[in-house]
Parts: C-alpha cells; sequence; structure tokens
C-alpha cells in the first residue's frame, strides 16, 4: 500500500510521485572533465597554497568533512585561491571543491562564469560558520543553499560535521521550515510526474511522460531520502549545475556525487532542521567573525527584496552591537556598513576598537 501525501505525491515501497527540481529553459549547461591535463597536473599536488586535487569521487573526504572544534567554536574550514585552467569554467571549479553555484560566483565578483581565464586566480570560499541548530542529524539553512550533517559520534574520535551545497525552492514552491527526520531511503526511484508539473513544462512548449524510469532522464538522480515533511525530499538530480540555486519545487538536491555518500550514512530516523539564517557571528581566536547571506526572497540572489533585507540589516546591526559590546568592544560602523554591502556569503572578521 502506497502512502498518499498532497494529490501529487504518491509513495510505495520504492516508488513515488516528486516535484521536478530542474533549471528552467536548460540553463547552465556545463562541461566538466576530470580528466584534462590541466587538472591532472595538479591533482595530489598541492601546488595551490596546499590545496589538494580532488576528483569528485574524492570530493567529500577533501573538501566536506570537518572536526568540530573541541571549545565549541562554530568556525570550520578555510579559503584559499586556484589558477583556472584553459578548459575549466568557474562552476567546473566551484563543483570540484564542492561547492554551488553561488558559492562560487558570489566569492568571484568580476570573473566570468564561463571564461574566467587561464591562470585567474579563484577564491574557493570552504570557510563557514556553523547555523544556530543542534548539532545533530541533518541541518539545511535556507539562505545559505548548504546543508550540514553531524553524523553519530565514532568512539574515541572527535566530532565531525559534513557540508553540502544544496539546491532548493524558488520563491513560489519555497522549501519549509521547521524540524522533521528521514523516514524512508529509496535507491533508483521511479518518477511520476504529477499534473501540476506536467501542465508546468507543457506551458514550456515540453512534454513529460506519465513515468520516468531510474536512469539518466530522471530528475531525482539515483537516490533518495523521504522526509516526515509530506511530499518533501532530499534527493540526487540529473542537473547538477542547478545545486547552489533556488530553483526546485521545493525539494532539497545534491550533487550525484555527494547524494551517493549521504545516503549510503544517513540511517532512518535521522532528525533534520531546516533553518532560515541569513546571517551567522562566530567568535574565533579573540575575533568576531560574521557571514552574510543575500536575501531568502530573493529569485536570483541579484535583485534584494527591499524590505525584508532593511529588516534583517536591522537585526544583523543590532546583534552585531550587543556581541561586541558584550566583550568590550566597539563596532568600527564605517568599515562594518562598506563590509555589508559586498554579501559574498564567505565568512570575515568585523572590524572592531
Amino acid at each position: 500500500m502506497g502512502l498518499k501525501f498532497k494529490d501529487d505525491i504518491n509513495i510505495g515501497r520504492r516508488q513515488f510521485l516528486y516535484r521536478l527540481a530542474g533549471v528552467a529553459g536548460g540553463l547552465l549547461v556545463a562541461t566538466l572533465d576530470q580528466s584534462s591535463a590541466c587538472a591532472a597536473s595538479r591533482r595530489g599536488s598541492g601546488a595551490d597554497e596546499g590545496a589538494p586535487e580532488a576528483s569528485f569521487s574524492q570530493a567529500d573526504n577533501a573538501f566536506s568533512t570537518y572536526e568540530l572544534a573541541a571549545d565549541g567554536s562554530p568556525l570550520i574550514g578555510r579559503a584559499h585561491r586556484v589558477s583556472v585552467c584553459a578548459d575549466e569554467t568557474l562552476l567546473d571549479i566551484g563543483r570540484r571543491f564542492d561547492l554551488g553555484y553561488w558559492d562560487i560566483v558570489l566569492a568571484n565578483p568580476g570573473i566570468d562564469i564561463w571564461m574566467p581565464g587561464v591562470g585567474t586566480r579563484a577564491l574557493i570560499p570552504r570557510k563557514f560558520i556553523l547555523p544556530r541548530a543542534p548539532r545533530e542529524g541533518i541541518v539545511i539553512n535556507i539562505p545559505e543553499l548548504r546543508l550540514y550533517y553531524y553524523p553519530p559520534a565514532a568512539k574515541g574520535k572527535a566530532r565531525q560535521v559534513i557540508t553540502h551545497p544544496v539546491g532548493l525552492g524558488r520563491q513560489d514552491w519555497a522549501t519549509p521550515l521547521g524540524r522533521a527526520s528521514v523516514v524512508e531511503k529509496i535507491p533508483q526511484p521511479t518518477w511520476y510526474p504529477p499534473a501540476s508539473i506536467r501542465a508546468e513544462h507543457a506551458a514550456r512548449g515540453e512534454k513529460l511522460p506519465g513515468i520516468v524510469p531510474p536512469g539518466p532522464n530522471n530528475p531525482l538522480g539515483e537516490y533518495v531520502l523521504l522526509l516526515s515533511i509530506p511530499g518533501y525530499l532530499i534527493h540526487g538530480t540529473n542537473k547538477p549545475y542547478g545545486v547552489g540555486m533556488r530553483v526546485s519545487h521545493g525539494c532539497i538536491r545534491l550533487y550525484p556525487e555527494d547524494i551517493a555518500r549521504f545516503f549510503a550514512r544517513v540511517s532512518r530516523k535521522t532528525p533534520v532542521h531546516i533553518v532560515d539564517q541569513p546571517y551567522k557571528l562566530a567568535w574565533h581566536q579573540g575575533e568576531l567573525w560574521l557571514e552574510v547571506q543575500p536575501s531568502p526572497e530573493a529569485d536570483d540572489f541579484t535583485s534584494m527584496n527591499r524590505e525584508r533585507h532593511l529588516a534583517m540589516l536591522a537585526r544583523l546591526h543590532q546583534e552585531v552591537e550587543h556581541t561586541a559590546h558584550a566583550a568590550g568592544y566597539t563596532v568600527a560602523h564605517r568599515e562594518f556598513d562598506l563590509q555589508l554591502r559586498r554579501f559574498s556569503g564567505v565568512p570575515e572578521p568585523v572590524p572592531l576598537i
């Protein structure tokens, strides 16, 4: 017997209905060639400021797993730069280092996405402030377009956090906030496009079949984690360059290489916390660090919803002032205001006096 969710989701033992997560109009198509001579020349060499080269199959261990600090500090990772090769786009570099679309684009203003230029030094923003949420199970921060997973602690070893970029629901299909859990794990899913999604595609002149079997044309990818929130999933994708953007119908999708490992690690009943934190603060080694994300109300992260944006800035100013004063510091307002204009999503120290 199937489990019915809403009017367009019907989950049986190994198949279910799903809301398509795709990049409208076929945008953001790129080719990644991990066998390129340029990539091979750097693989394992650590030539770029000590940053190891990694293929997609290696990316999880190299760039996505961090030990939690013994003192509880929420600041993890580091940012560094790499040189662009002749056959690389900015998105190629981002995916190689397990970064989403806006992660790599916002961190590199002025660099062309498709033709970044041979030898250009691209910033790899793999420094993060952990969200304010229980450090258990899965935490998804909507404005950040990023997932954090806290696996069960291994005996005698430091606790870890694993983080991946995700694609989320666009404004009219927003991913819901709140607490949930993983209720089912489904490999090689079959997709049954609901009427609402088929109508949307028909309006664009595209015809969807009634059933999409497992394989390269399935928008769910190869693995699905069914959430306790009716109709919502964590899954792979056959359009990886939508990862790191708000383009889905509400579900949470990962790069194919990320969901494969994630699926194997995560168990049923794993808690899931979906939060909305456009900015995050953290003290680290005597400095107050700040990470600011673009507004979650922005359709494409270039146009901001003014009212919500101004309200967020007011809350941010108040919290930064309070946090700094509590430690005996004063915010250098002129420098701080300039800092806020960048909205790169990369943590930076707050200028204090």
